[in-house]
C-alpha cells in the first residue's frame, strides 16, 4: 500500500477528528434524553402507583379488588426496578464510550503534537528557526513554475556571512551560533511577508523575493547593514556578500540558483580584493 501523502493523511485526521467529536456529541444528546425519558417514565408511575393505591385508602374490602389491586401495584414496582436497571446499564454504557472517544481524543491530540513536531523539524532550521533548504528548494521550484507561466518577476538573494570562520575561531562556536541568529532575525524583519528566508547551510542564507525586481535589493541590503553583534560584553562586527539574479524561463531552478551563486562569489572575490587594498594600520 503506498504511502499517504502529507496533505491527504492530514484530512483523514480531520474527518477522524471530526467523526469522534460527533460521536461524542450524540453520546450527550442520548444522555439527555435518557435522563429526560427516565423523569417522565418516573413520574408516571408514580402517579400510576398512587391512582391504584387511592381506592385502598377509601377503605374497599372486596377481596378480588384487593388482589387485584395488589398485583398491579407489584407490577409497576416491578416495571420501575425493571426501567431502573435499564437506565443504570444505558448509563454505564455512555460511560464507558464517552471514556473511549476521550482516550481515541487524546490519543490523536498527541499524535497531532508529534505530527507537528516532527514536520517542524523536517523543514524548519533549528539554530536559526528559517525554513531549511529542502523547503527552500521547493518553494523556489513552485514560484519559478509560476514566474514562467504568469511572467510575475521573481527575483533570488544569496547571501554569505565575511570571514565566519574567524568568528568562530576567534570568539568560540556558540558565538558563532549567536551571530548566525540575529542576522536570521535581522533578515526576516528586513524582507517582507511575502519573501521567504531560508538558511541553506552553515553561514549561507537565501532570500525568495516574489514579483520583486532585481533593481530594489540594493534597497533592502541597505537596511541589512550595519549589523554587530553582542556576546559577553564583546561587539563582533558581522558582514556578508550578496548576489542576485532575475529568473529566466528557459532555465531550471538549479541553473537559477546556480547563476545566483557566481554572482555571489563574483561579490566575495571583489571584496577580497577590497580588502587587500586598504592599508594595514601601525
Amino acid at each position: 500500500m503506498s504511502a499517504l501523502s502529507p496533505n491527504l493523511y492530514e484530512e483523514a485526521e480531520e474527518n477522524r477528528l471530526q467523526e469522534i467529536q460527533a460521536n461524542l456529541r450524540k453520546l450527550e444528546h442520548r444522555d439527555w434524553w435518557l435522563w429526560t425519558l427516565a423523569m417522565v417514565v418516573m413520574l408516571l408511575l408514580t402517579l400510576a402507583v398512587a391512582s391504584l393505591t387511592f381506592p385502598g385508602l377509601l377503605k374497599f374490602e372486596d377481596p378480588i379488588f384487593q388482589y387485584g389491586l395488589n398485583q398491579a401495584v407489584r407490577g409497576l414496582v416491578g416495571l420501575v426496578l425493571l426501567f431502573n436497571t435499564y437506565t443504570i446499564y444505558q448509563q454505564v454504557m455512555i460511560k464507558r464510550l464517552r471514556r473511549q472517544f476521550s482516550q481515541q481524543l487524546d490519543a490523536m491530540s498527541r499524535l497531532h503534537s508529534r505530527a507537528e513536531e516532527f514536520h517542524k523539524q523536517a523543514t524548519v532550521d533549528p539554530l536559526t528557526g528559517l525554513c531549511n533548504r529542502r523547503v527552500g528548494e521547493q518553494h523556489l521550484a513552485a514560484e519559478a513554475e509560476r514566474s514562467q507561466r504568469y511572467g510575475h518577476p521573481l527575483t533570488v538573494l544569496v547571501l554569505d556571512l565575511n570571514n565566519f570562520k574567524q568568528i568562530n575561531d576567534q570568539y568560540g562556536h556558540p558565538a558563532g551560533d549567536q551571530v548566525l541568529k540575529e542576522f536570521a532575525q535581522r533578515l526576516v524583519t528586513t524582507i517582507r511577508v511575502s519573501d521567504l528566508a531560508v538558511r541553506m547551510g552553515g553561514d549561507e542564507f537565501l532570500v525568495i523575493l516574489l514579483e520583486c525586481p532585481s533593481e530594489q535589493v540594493q534597497a533592502m541590503l541597505a537596511r541589512l547593514k550595519p549589523l554587530e553583534v553582542e556576546y559577553h560584553g564583546e561587539k563582533i562586527p558581522v558582514s556578508f556578500s550578496a548576489g542576485w539574479v532575475s529568473y529566466e524561463s528557459s532555465e531550471t531552478p538549479e541553473q537559477f540558483l546556480e547563476r545566483a551563486d557566481r554572482t555571489l562569489y563574483a561579490d566575495k572575490r571583489a571584496g577580497k580584493a577590497r580588502d587587500a587594498q586598504l592599508p594595514v594600520a601601525r
